[in-house]
């Protein structure tokens, strides 16, 4: 416990195991700063980000600012009186005024090993781009996006058919431990903070629903990276006879054809031909159909060989 009056702000799943982590250590979370509560699922019901919840369990004050940025909300956040704020995957960018705030700064849970992947999806775009070793960082906040210097790195390999709902999971207890390990630092005196090389960086944009598009002109491993990279969210597809086709698991193989034609459809799963290779889908779902091992589909739908995946082929 360090006795620092600590501000945390964070909205997603990702957040939850550090903002744990300070409450179970016995750390005065003063007040929670979290997104405003989404409508949700067919019913469009509001519900809260998960950080909200982790708080109300703890009974610790909540404020979900529509913009964090304007004079108010940072009115708000200055009346509290923080001695650090703690940033975990809070969604908005914070201005230099409510930086200034507390008297040890902001300090962030970054999920790359920075500089590499400034940006909204470190974690996917690490996947997606085949690296095989990732990490957390955490870092003194400045007013760019993810420029801030060094404070302390934690690494870990990536599986080779990892996803990103295993990696997620794993990297979101990995930042807490960095977190707890940070404040321990900074308490004894001993941070060592280090400015980042820019020509180094690189940028992981927010994804959108096309990122998880499968183009078979690229190379297996490129594809599987891809699939691994977007699931589970926003997922990989395609279309087969003109329906939708999420794509959750593949393998890479070393079959021949044209990119997009099934080559094979059977106990094994699905083989399609891509560059220099091909790739087999081991789980799918169809439109308006149920998520499923592949060999299972094929049990309900006659797929033959020669068939064409993707878009305005029929």
């Amino acid at each position: 416990m360090t006795g620092l009056r600590i501000v945390f702000m964070g909205t997603p799943e990702f957040a939850c195991p550090t903002l744990q982590r300070l409450i179970d250590r016995g750390e005065n979370v003063i007040a929670v700063v979290t997104q405003p509560d989404r409508p949700k699922g067919r019913g469009q019901r509001p519900e809260p980000p998960p950080v909200k919840t982790v708080a109300e369990r703890h009974g610790i004050p909540v404020f979900q600012p529509v913009k964090v940025r304007t004079p108010e909300s940072i009115d708000h956040i200055q009346e509290l009186a923080p001695d650090l704020v703690v940033v975990v995957a809070f969604g908005q960018i914070l201005p230099q005024r409510l930086l200034d705030i507390p008297r040890f700064g902001c300090i962030n849970v970054h999920a790359s090993l920075l500089p590499r992947y400034r940006g909204a999806a470190p974690l996917n775009w690490c996947l997606i781009n085949g690296e095989t070793e990732t990490g957390v960082t955490t870092m003194q906040m400045d007013a760019g996006l993810d420029t801030g210097d060094m404070l302390l790195m934690k690494r870990t390999p990536i599986g080779p058919d990892e996803d990103a709902r295993s990696l997620h999971d794993r990297m979101s207890l990995l930042g807490a431990e960095a977190l707890t390990e940070t404040l321990d630092l900074l308490v004894a005196g001993n941070l060592q903070p280090a400015k980042q090389n820019d020509a180094e960086t690189c940028y992981a944009p927010l994804l959108k629903k096309e990122t998880g598009e499968i183009d078979w002109s690229r190379k297996p491993v490129e594809i599987k990276n891809l699939v691994r990279g977007v699931t589970p969210w926003p997922g990989a597809y395609t279309w087969l006879n003109g329906l939708f086709l999420k794509v959750f698991k593949v393998r890479t193989a070393e079959g021949a054809g044209e990119p997009g034609v099934v080559l094979a459809a059977g106990r094994d799963g699905i083989e399609v031909a891509c560059n220099s290779g091909s790739v087999i889908i081991e789980e799918v779902q169809l439109e308006g159909k149920k998520r499923l091992p592949a060999r299972e589909f094929l049990a309900g739908y006659a797929l033959q060989p020669g068939l064409r995946l993707g878009k305005d082929i029929t």
